[in-house]
């Protein structure tokens, strides 16, 4: 009864979410059904928090705790047993002060009779002492399996959603999601849950002993609870309203922080350390600002009971003592109705608390539940794995796109262009024509608003997008590597066929000599092991590109693309880079992005982008005896702009 009390969606054979059952990255396997995921979660998560009324809402926070199913009943199961040691101390001490009382009346031995009962109690309260370790320890270890489970959900969640979500939402407010939000929600489960029902039992225990003591004083006692239930009600819901405004004020200041520390180089290559100082001090100062607002609310909520509390104590001490003087009830009687009244209202003001810290759960969990139900536009783990080896042949075929935080600016209007299978395809045009886009249309980071895009027939809106990703490999203009080491950056390319920890070192090493990496990765101390810092700070910008390539390289995609893969180097650098591709480029299906001659020169064939199509195509001799030809005055504008740096250079 008391599981299905506290697990309303228990279903037999359900078992706790572990990060090893999502399937972050799926190598050529079947496709899979991704709300397999969450099966723990229940569907009504997905519904809009003004749909869903607030009984549905605690029901399904309560429905968290599912997976501590067992350790959650016996922290409870030790609870009523330290709940109900605690209540038997008013009413013992009120027996030992009648007998002291009775006793020095008599002018008996109060020792022979003190002994046992306190031997009584001694051993009863090592029993609650014991029941309250199981029942803290459980509690705690329970809130920390949730939190952790909340953060492995709302992570791959995240990772499963599409490149537009990440367009749209910051990265410090997402952080926030997964710290903050999470551990609110979780204590409310958990913690809070407990701290409750102690709060309830000790109030239903002590209402009935007050009763059983005298019910004249009761009515006096349990005037209070009205009015507090009265006043909690609109304190909770103010503080669930405030509660959300204070996490998304924190988000914004996290997503501050995160942003200006992680670009620290570019604050202070503008000397705007004070600027940001300033502005993060906005954020907090709004946090500190709502924090006040709640700090006020609760001040007046708990002035105002504990106010009501003390007239209530006041009132039974009068009566009570009226009562003692006219043998109505002993002194010790008195004694332990007074200490149950103390125990009455701190359980009332611990159920207030309860609701408050429910309600504040409630709004954190409405946001973190959006995240983690959240269906990405384009699933990561659907669609079709060819059964054929890829040949590489590329199709565009009137493609239109806008970028979605951007609709009503088109990118490509009626683009249609192919890539032959093992040729070298070079994309040019003028800054903003779509070059880059293409890379990201061919990954299916985007999905297209129109037209058709295949890979040797197959659409690539239907192919498993995990398994297309695993056989194009990219190259980016500023690469991006990951503060670890030399050796962590290059395997994290490896395919499916290819676990990193089975990579040998000999085969890092080949792909670093390939990529003419290897050179200056052994000249340093640690070698392969050699920490690049935060996004590779710790390397040039031509160390940085021949790592990416070496990771390209032991990836050995079927397509590659380079975009814009030399356009930051310097002329030394280039020239080891160019060195390097025109290996890596032998036998692959390649897109080239650029607009340098050394680069273009040599492919199979030229696409020239404007205005969002295909204006020219051809070799570069044959772009280049088309008169004012868009790719011939790109040439020629090249050329000249690089004449007046040399020239500025003799200067």
């Amino acid at each position: 009864m008391l599981s299905r009390l506290l697990f309303p969606c228990n279903g037999r054979g359900a078992k706790p979410l572990s990060l090893r059952g999502v399937p972050l990255l799926l190598m050529r396997s079947a496709p899979v059904d991704a709300t397999q995921s969450f099966k723990q979660i229940p569907k009504r998560f997905a519904q809009s928090d003004s749909k869903r009324s607030r009984k549905g809402e605690i029901w399904s926070l309560l429905a968290l705790a599912q997976p501590e199913k067992s350790r959650l009943i016996a922290a409870v199961g030790l609870l009523f047993i330290s709940t109900g040691v605690t209540m038997t101390l008013p009413y013992a001490v009120g027996r030992i002060i009648d007998v002291i009382y009775s006793s020095h009346k008599d002018g008996g031995d109060i020792k022979d009779t003190l002994i046992p009962i306190t031997q009584v109690l001694a051993a009863i309260f090592v029993i609650g002492a014991a029941a309250n370790f199981g029942r803290v320890y459980f509690i705690q270890t329970s809130g920390q399996r949730l939190v952790k489970r909340l953060r492995s959900q709302a992570f791959t969640s995240i990772m499963k959603q599409e490149t537009a979500f990440f367009d749209k939402n910051r990265t410090g407010e997402l952080i926030n999601r997964l710290s903050s939000d999470t551990t609110v929600v979780a204590n409310s489960v958990t913690q809070n849950i407990s701290d409750g029902l102690r709060a309830g039992a000790t109030a239903l225990v002590s209402t009935g002993m007050m009763v059983y003591t005298s019910p004249m004083l009761s009515m006096i006692g349990l005037g209070i609870v009205p009015f507090v239930a009265m006043m909690s009600l609109p304190f909770g819901r103010y503080i669930k309203k405030l509660s959300g405004k204070v996490q998304d004020s924190l988000a914004l200041s996290t997503q501050v922080s995160e942003e200006r520390i992680s670009n620290i180089r570019t604050v202070r290559a503008f000397g705007r350390e004070r600027y940001e100082t300033i502005r993060y001090d906005d954020r907090v100062e709004d946090v500190l600002r709502l924090s006040y607002s709640e700090s006020l609310a609760r001040a007046c909520f708990f002035c105002l009971t504990g106010l009501v509390g003390n007239s209530m104590v006041i009132s039974v001490l009068y009566v009570g003592g009226m009562l003692v003087s006219s043998d109505s009830i002993t002194i010790g009687q008195l004694s332990s109705f007074m200490l149950y009244v103390v125990f009455t209202g701190t359980a009332v003001s611990g159920l207030s608390s309860f609701y408050t810290e429910l309600m504040k759960g409630l709004g954190s969990s409405t946001r973190l539940f959006e995240l983690i139900n959240r269906q990405p536009e384009i699933p990561a783990d659907v669609g079709v794995v060819p059964d054929r080896a890829l040949s590489g042949d590329i199709s565009l075929a009137n493609v239109k796109f806008s970028y979605p935080t951007r609709p009503d600016i088109p990118i490509f209007t009626d683009l249609s262009l192919n890539v032959p299978a093992g040729k070298v395809t070079a994309v040019v045009g003028p800054s903003g024509s779509g070059k880059s886009t293409i890379a990201a249309l061919l990954l299916r980071l985007y999905n297209i608003d129109g037209g058709r895009i295949t890979i040797d027939d197959i659409p690539v809106d239907t192919i498993h997008p995990q398994w297309l990703r695993e056989h194009v490999g990219l190259v980016a203009q500023e690469p991006v590597l990951f503060s670890t080491s030399i050796r962590e950056n290059i395997t994290y390319g490896v395919t499916s066929e290819m676990e990193m920890d089975k990579v040998t070192t000999e085969q890092i090493v080949e792909a670093a000599k390939q990529a003419n990496a290897w050179s200056f990765i052994s000249s340093f101390p640690e070698g392969l092991d050699t920490l690049v810092g935060e996004r590779g700070i710790m390397l040039s910008g031509g160390q940085k590109q021949r790592v990416a390539l070496a990771r390209a390289l032991l990836k050995d995609p079927k397509i590659l693309v380079l975009d814009e893969a030399t356009s930051a180097l310097d002329s030394e650098s280039e020239a080891l880079v160019q060195e390097a591709l025109q290996r890596i480029m032998v036998g692959r299906t390649v897109i080239v992005i650029a607009h340098r001659l050394s680069t273009i020169r040599h492919a199979d064939n030229i696409v020239v982008l404007s205005e969002g199509k295909v204006v020219e195509t051809g070799w570069y001799d044959e772009l280049m005896a088309v008169k004012d030809g868009v790719f011939s005055n790109l040439i020629l504008k090249q050329l000249q702009h690089q004449t007046q740096l040399n020239q500025s250079d003799d200067a």
